[in-house]
């Protein structure tokens, strides 16, 4: 009971405290059901945090939330950021070329080699030089058009 009066002074995430105090409370003989009404729970709530409390004692109500890391850890991004940022040309078919090459990583979706390339500050919409339809002849002649109303 020490051990439980200890981790709810401690506990700093409000599911962690709502568990304990469950616990705590339909130990010191309080009834499940005022319990579940005054803490917002279920009754299967209080059932299944004391059968916890019981075989792993107050380690049984921590959070054991860890954030998925995903495929490539943070060190593995930063370098394909780092090697995105070093070359002159990229597309997303060479990225997935080389992450697969280095890695032995392939996304199922492209979205994740978005991601990569958005942490690069890159933009995955491939971009040109020029209007791919323009008339060389029209442009000229659009340009001459502008200069001579310029000089008058």
């Amino acid at each position: 009971m020490e051990d439980l009066q200890t981790f709810i002074h401690t506990a700093r995430d409000t599911r962690e405290l709502k568990r304990a105090l469950a616990v705590q409370n339909t130990l010191a003989g309080r009834s499940w059901k005022a319990v579940a009404q005054e803490l917002g729970v279920s009754r299967a709530f209080i059932g299944k945090w004391r059968k916890q409390d019981e075989t792993h004692g107050v380690a049984g109500l921590r959070l054991n939330y860890r954030p998925w890391e995903g495929y490539l850890g943070r060190a593995k991004q930063e370098t394909i950021v780092a090697w995105l940022q070093e070359q002159p040309h990229w597309d997303i078919k060479r990225l997935a070329q080389e992450v697969e090459r280095r890695y032995g990583v392939v996304y199922q979706s492209k979205q994740s080699y978005y991601a990569l390339l958005n942490r690069a500050r890159m933009s995955w919409k491939k971009t040109q030089k020029r209007n791919p339809s323009a008339d060389p002849v029209q442009v000229e002649a659009k340009r001459d058009e502008i200069q001579k109303k310029r000089r008058r």
